[in-house]
């Protein structure tokens, strides 16, 4: 059979199709003889620790049982799996983690993708999500297993009780510290939070009411079926939340996906704000409001827009390949006041390794709270400085062997898009093409499908449908 494979945010599969109880045991075993190996090695960062790991689940099908599969691996193992009481948010895992000294933990969920799949995401030690390196001996334990012919004992769904715990008031201390609830507070403000049947209910709406907001919700029960949509809290996703907004019930809108790591955010006007501009937003705030000092990190496909921003206060940025577990181990290793990506994850400085869903709507609505204005209005503030900022992404299907020559081309480089001369290569993550006057395109191939991604910013909307054009013809070889 062909191998299981870890993506950026863990392993995910169809339910029933490769997503099984069978599959689900042997990547738990792989992953126990990796933690068992580390334990052992001295220079581990979890030696000589106890073996506890925390267990999680999303809403989807199946979640609990897959976790308890899991559980049952573990404890087998000789390890010590800590299950929690409820579909659990992924950065309250990721908090959990580091609150109990958890040599890692496992949240299966597929995050925002549709209700047919199921996910295994792996947390290590300091709540970050696993490293590229251990997701590389991780799968070459699997295949040991594969060739050895490995099958969990008995029946592969069987399960042993294992402990549980409740994280949810210890996560919320946290988020506490971090957001300025009385701020909120006086604000009186009135905000939709779409829950998308996920994870984030009880969390950003109980947050919210506890800072006195007046707050409608939308899609706060279980549904593992997700109401027949994708828990994606993009444009379409946000659309009753807008028209909620726009009914002048509230003046913000704010929601999650089905793992409450990514957010999605709807201004006064009913305009869905990207992530990009969330980003901006965020160091904006923690740099003037807050007066926080550090650098600030994005992924390659992210807005140079939050760069701008960056140089109106003096901070230093750092670049990454796509993947929150680069941002988490930058943010483990300085100062920085805000990190994130331009799929709808963020976190911020004394918080988890980990993108935060939940933290980063709170933060918007801490920013409005600050400014008084709406963030459209901050934004075009921002904007006298930095000048707009228009981004797109194109997903191209491109049969495997068109795809590696492609890549291949890509690779040594291009002179020219379009009409717009190419200032300079960067190849860290797919191959991005700096223009001038501030405008670059990326190109990125997903690891998964015979798919390539490429990202496009501009300063002016010509702009970006003449690069869109251009780049459509790249991908498609002319």
């Amino acid at each position: 059979m062909e191998s299981i494979r870890f993506g950026t945010s863990g392993w995910r599969g169809i339910i029933a199709l490769d997503f099984t109880f069978a599959n689900v045991a042997l990547v738990a075993q792989a992953l126990s003889t990796h933690l068992k190996k580390e334990l052992k090695r001295r220079r581990s960062p979890i030696h000589g620790r106890k073996p506890l790991i925390i267990l999680g689940h999303d809403t989807r099908f199946m979640g609990p049982e897959f976790a308890r599969t899991v559980a049952s691996v573990l404890a087998h193992n000789g390890l010590s799996p800590l299950m929690c009481e409820r579909d659990a948010p992924t950065p309250v895992i990721a908090h959990a983690i580091r609150h109990r000294r958890a040599i890692a933990g496992i949240n299966m969920t597929a995050s925002h993708n549709p209700a047919c799949y199921q996910g295994l995401k792996l947390s290590m030690h300091d709540g970050a999500g696993a490293s590229k390196e251990v997701t590389q001996a991780i799968e070459k334990e699997i295949v040991k297993l594969q060739q050895k012919g490995w099958t969990w004992p008995g029946d592969a769904s069987s399960q042993t009780p294992c402990p549980t715990f409740n994280p949810r008031e210890a996560y919320l201390k946290q988020v506490r510290s971090l957001i300025d609830l009385p701020r909120i507070k006086r604000a009186k403000m009135k905000i939709a939070v779409e829950c998308m049947y996920g994870t984030g209910r009880g969390y950003l709406d109980a947050l919210l009411e506890e800072a006195g907001a007046e707050v409608t919700r939308f899609h706060d029960t279980l549904n593992p079926g997700f109401g027949g949509h994708h828990p994606e809290p993009n444009e379409a996703g946000m659309a009753e939340v807008r028209d909620c907004v726009l009914s002048g019930k509230a003046q913000l809108g704010l929601g999650l996906d089905g793992d409450a790591d990514r957010f999605g955010i709807v201004d006064t006007d009913g305009t869905w704000l990207t992530p990009n501009q969330i980003l901006a937003l965020a160091l904006y705030h923690l740099a003037k409001n807050r007066k926080w000092q550090g650098a600030v990190v994005r992924t390659v496909p992210t807005s140079h827009q939050v760069d701008d921003v960056a140089a109106m206060f003096g901070i230093k940025v750092h670049e990454t390949p796509t993947g929150f577990k680069h941002i988490g181990a930058l943010m483990e290793s300085e100062p920085i006041i805000v990190g994130g990506e331009e799929s709808g994850g963020l976190s911020i400085k004394g918080h988890v390794p980990e993108k935060d869903g939940i933290l980063a709507c709170l933060l918007m609505a801490e920013l409005c709270a600050y400014e008084k204005k709406s963030l459209g209005e901050i934004l075009k503030q921002i904007e006298q400085t930095t000048g707009p900022y228009f981004t797109d992404r194109i997903n191209v299907r491109i049969p495997a062997e068109a795809k590696e020559a492609l890549l291949d081309r890509l690779s040594k480089g291009l002179d020219k898009v379009g009409r717009y001369r190419v200032e300079s290569f960067i190849s860290i993550d797919g191959y991005k093409f700096l223009l001038p006057g501030q405008q670059w395109v990326a190109f990125r191939a997903s690891g998964t499908e015979p798919l390539v991604r490429c990202y496009i910013e501009a300063k002016s909307q010509k702009d970006l449908k003449a690069l869109a054009l251009a780049c459509r013809r790249i991908l498609k070889g002319s």
